[in-house]
């Protein structure tokens, strides 16, 4: 029974210790308007509405774009080019006004907040640094 007890508490502990993402949370989370940070609010984002299988993965990533780290998001200075947000055709996948450029995400999915979008254009403008 002792050991019944133990392995419950174990199992509550770990799911309590979740750190999963979700849409909403990452919805609900501000980006500044100034010093934006590629790991605290550019990331986060990128990995739940992008970043994931069948979409934009390190595994097989849609039109071979990977958004899992800075080096994948940044490969490709069409796809974010520093400084340049109106350049840099992520600002024009995630706004959707650039045909031919599709706009992303695909139908079904979530779209980015307007603080989201403004915060990718900021990170841009500030360079699109690995911070």
């Amino acid at each position: 029974m002792k050991l019944l007890s133990l392995i419950t508490i174990s199992l509550i502990v770990l799911i309590a210790c979740d750190d999963t993402l979700t849409v909403q949370d990452i919805d609900n989370k501000i980006i500044p308007s100034s010093n934006v940070s590629f790991a605290d609010h550019i990331y986060p984002v990128l990995q739940v509405k992008c970043a994931f299988s069948g979409c934009h993965s390190s595994v097989n990533p849609g039109a071979g774009l990977d958004l899992t780290s800075w080096s994948g998001v940044t490969a490709d200075p069409t796809i974010v080019f520093p400084g340049e947000p109106d350049l840099s055709k992520l600002i024009w996948a995630i706004e959707g006004n650039k045909p031919p450029i599709q706009p992303m995400p695909p139908i079904g999915y979530r779209s980015f907040t307007q603080n989201q979008v403004q915060g990718m254009r900021k990170w841009i403008e500030e360079g699109a640094l690995d911070n």
